[in-house]
């Protein structure tokens, strides 16, 4: 299936949702409310079948973080990439780890790291860091007394 192709099927069920095609792989930009109906039709329609998330990570652009998903079809071959824009002082967004498996320690680490929270998550808990620690290292904002990093 080609991106046209993808981008037609998708536009068809959600018409709200816009695409950037400046790159190999065609990006989908969703409301987090709607992440769930959208990544419902890519895993479960037969036609698109994007049965492998290889790929989850967050991103911090000072004004909002961003949540990045990379979808691929073992059996089509085609590949996209999901992003939804979060708001940055209460981060929140359902889990996707009911449709892809790899996506439950992926989620922990970006709460873990950015702070993000994954509602319905099964075990959503610390991956990397200690219970106690404060802050998110891999957000702008966070300061580390010890390497003095300012972005």
């Amino acid at each position: 299936m080609t991106n046209e192709e993808i981008k037609t099927k998708l536009s068809a069920a959600f018409p709200e949702l816009t695409y950037e095609e400046t790159q190999e792989w065609m990006q989908i930009n969703v409301e987090p409310a709607q992440l769930i109906p959208v990544a419902e039709l890519l895993r479960h329609d037969a036609s698109l079948n994007f049965d492998y998330l290889f790929c989850l990570t967050c991103i911090d652009w000072k004004t909002h973080l961003t949540m990045v998903y990379h979808l691929s079809s073992t059996q089509h071959r085609h590949t996209i990439i999901v992003k939804s824009k979060l708001d940055r002082t209460n981060p929140l967004i359902h889990t996707v780890c009911h449709l892809w498996r790899t996506a439950e320690l992926h989620e922990r680490e970006v709460f873990d790291l950015f702070g993000v929270k994954f509602t319905n998550h099964p075990d959503l808990r610390r991956l990397l860091l200690t219970d106690d620690w404060n802050g998110f290292p891999l957000r702008k904002d966070y300061e580390d007394p010890v390497n003095m990093i300012k972005l």
